[in-house]
């Protein structure tokens, strides 16, 4: 297919960005049950139903992350190599802690034994928290910027990214998840757990509001170069000021016991918070701070034409095979959560 003269960079750019917003949206809830899965269930039929409340999307939920670190790889390789081989160890710790969730649900009521039940429980919960922390870490991290050699290489180290913005932007991330998955959950459970659930999404949607009010503060004082973009851009001002609706939405609409806008707007929230990155990061994907001119941007670091053009046609035919299958998925399981002999 010819695109002309589009700009097949800035394309492969928006498309990354739309890919990960997607993951951030849509797994983040399940990221967020899994870590309320220990302190909202107060027995096996509770966490029985939490379980099947994302049982039938998770997997199609982390689609959108392995299509996101492939678009990565075909549109910009030597971003793909920088960035895992200076997260080795995070990445790592974040692919073992998505295994012991997977494996945690496949396997957890398989077993009629307490112990058996409790142990994975406790790995379900805490691969979820980890997994939402090191996710945020690595994100923090990006938008600090990253110190990179003159051939384009990671010269930091492990310890380097545990640095307190980043660590900060990692505890915003586990609140925002834990806030979105406790109101995916009031949408899909009722009684008294329903009760429990919505009783959680009171406080974490307080503790979200404040550290993202922190965390802004942090970013407009201690990261220059999204400082000048955020002062110099009206339309950055404009998306700001649109996401930061839609989060003050998310309060609102929780006081006034609407789930369904509650959660559409903590969606949009995680809309805006991707937009206002994506907009302060372009055209850079890996800015190093201390060498501006060795930052790997979207013009220096992609494949050639041929291949962004190719890869172009081919995401033109699978992304929109990848959200009908989601909004399929999502419309057969829709409504509460009803326990059978085939639920996990």
């Amino acid at each position: 297919m010819n695109f002309g003269d589009l700009d097949l960079n800035t394309v492969w750019f928006i498309l990354l960005a739309v890919l990960l917003t997607g993951y951030a949206v849509l797994d983040g809830f399940d990221l967020g049950v899994g870590m309320l899965h220990l302190f909202v269930a107060k027995n096996d039929t509770d966490r029985r139903i939490l379980l099947n409340a994302i049982g039938p999307v998770w997997d199609g939920n982390e689609v959108w992350l392995v299509t996101g670190g492939g678009a990565l790889f075909a549109a910009f390789p030597l971003v793909y190599a920088t960035v895992f081989s200076g997260f080795y160890l995070a990445l790592m710790a974040l692919l073992c802690a998505l295994i012991f969730r997977a494996v945690s649900i496949e396997v957890r009521s398989k077993h009629d034994s307490p112990a058996w039940r409790k142990f994975w429980d406790v790995c379900f919960a805490l691969g979820s928290f980890v997994a939402a922390l090191l996710l945020g870490v690595a994100i923090g991290n990006i938008a600090r910027g990253l110190p990179l050699d003159a051939h384009g290489e990671f010269a930091g180290t492990f310890l380097g990214l545990l640095n307190p913005y980043s660590l900060g932007i990692g505890l915003l991330t586990v609140a925002l998840f834990a806030m979105h998955g406790a109101l995916y959950l009031v949408l899909k459970t009722e009684g008294e757990l329903q009760a429990r659930v919505e009783r959680w999404s009171h406080p974490l949607a307080i503790a979200f509001t404040l550290l993202y009010a922190a965390m802004t503060l942090a970013t407009l004082f201690h990261i220059p170069h999204l400082n000048a973009v955020f002062l110099a851009n009206h339309n950055y001002l404009l998306v700001f000021f649109l996401g930061a609706l839609a989060i003050g939405a998310i309060r609102v609409m929780i006081r006034r016991k609407k789930p369904l806008a509650a959660f559409i707007a903590s969606s949009l929230g995680i809309v805006g918070l991707m937009a206002v990155f994506s907009l302060g990061a372009y055209p850079h994907l890996v800015y190093c701070p201390e060498f501006p001119e060795r930052s790997l941007t979207i013009f220096n670091a992609a494949s050639s034409r041929p291949t962004l053009s190719i890869m172009l046609t081919i995401a033109l035919i699978g992304m929109p095979l990848v959200i009908a299958y989601t909004a399929g998925i999502y419309w057969v399981f829709r409504g509460k959560v009803k326990l059978t002999k085939t639920s996990y």
